[in-house]
């Protein structure tokens, strides 16, 4: 018998090997060696060129960049962090002029409101800025960065909070204290010691206030030297023109609290409230 007349052997699954070889052969001329390599190739072009239509050019995305970092820099300014600088001497011996401070302003947000012994950024209420004081930086680059929040700006001014709504600021007592809701306060971790006979001496050491809801008493920690709250007020408060509320600043005023002092470098400080705000009682 020859080997054609033979049976083919039959295959693990049943069919003969002849079978088998046909389908084989027929997978073979579907999907041959060099075709599948060549489909392979095809895709990798596609994608390749798919990956090449997304790139931008280099120009383009410097630009969307230099966009993002913008429309990033100026939410961190209305919703987050400001740089101010100092413009004046009233809160010396803590911050000196020029000095560049850093102001946070969701210490405020909600129902949080500004406390006694806060240092506080504010917009003028109302020409308690000179000139010089309020013009700002100079120069269309430096006015630009400002405008963005990169660049300390001028036109506000720094003080500390004394009293908040409800509370009742005397001034001064037989030690030339003043007091909030009837608790003398001890400044000398603070207020500049120059020689001034009081705490209060812009108003001649005469002040007496009770603070509508609403509106803060502001200071400066160099009593003898700020146009603050007291500079303002009138000096004698019987005289039907004067306001119940005039030399006082409005809460919605207020920018926010100053976080840090920044620049120089070797004085950065974080602010702090100092702890003799702590003990003066509520409201009455």
């Amino acid at each position: 018998m020859t080997s054609e007349d033979r049976d083919p052997l039959p295959a693990e699954d049943g069919t003969k090997s002849s079978d088998t070889n046909e389908e084989n052969g027929s997978r073979s001329s579907l999907f041959g060696g060099d075709d599948r390599d060549a489909a392979l190739n095809r895709v990798i072009r596609d994608r390749s060129d798919k990956d090449k239509k997304k790139q931008l050019p280099i120009w383009q995305e410097t630009i969307l960049l230099i966009g993002v970092a913008l429309l990033l820099a100026i939410g961190i300014k209305a919703f987050f962090l400001q740089a101010f600088y100092i413009p004046s001497q009233s809160m010396e011996p803590g911050l000196i002029v020029n000095d560049r401070i850093v102001v946070q302003k969701v210490s405020y947000w909600g129902d949080g409101g500004p406390e006694r012994g806060d240092v506080v950024v504010f917009k003028d209420p109302g020409e308690w800025l000179g000139p010089e004081d309020s013009k700002g930086p100079e120069g269309l680059f430096t006015k630009t960065m400002a405008k963005i929040g990169l660049y300390p700006t001028g036109g506000h001014l720094v003080k500390r909070v004394i009293g908040t709504g409800g509370d009742h600021v005397v001034c001064c007592d037989k030690k030339g204290q003043l007091s909030i809701n009837g608790h003398a306060m001890d400044e000398k971790a603070y207020v500049k010691q120059d020689g001034t006979e009081c705490a209060a001496p812009m108003i001649s050491c005469d002040l007496d206030v009770k603070i509508p809801e609403g509106y803060l008493l502001v200071m400066g920690d160099n009593r003898g030297n700020s146009q603050d709250s007291t500079a303002h007020m009138c000096q004698d408060p019987k005289l039907e023109q004067c306001s119940p509320t005039r030399g006082l600043v409005k809460e919605d005023l207020v920018v926010g609290k100053v976080w840090a002092l920044v620049w120089p470098y070797d004085r950065f400080e974080r602010s702090h409230r100092p702890d003799v705000f702590k003990d003066v009682p509520d409201s009455p």
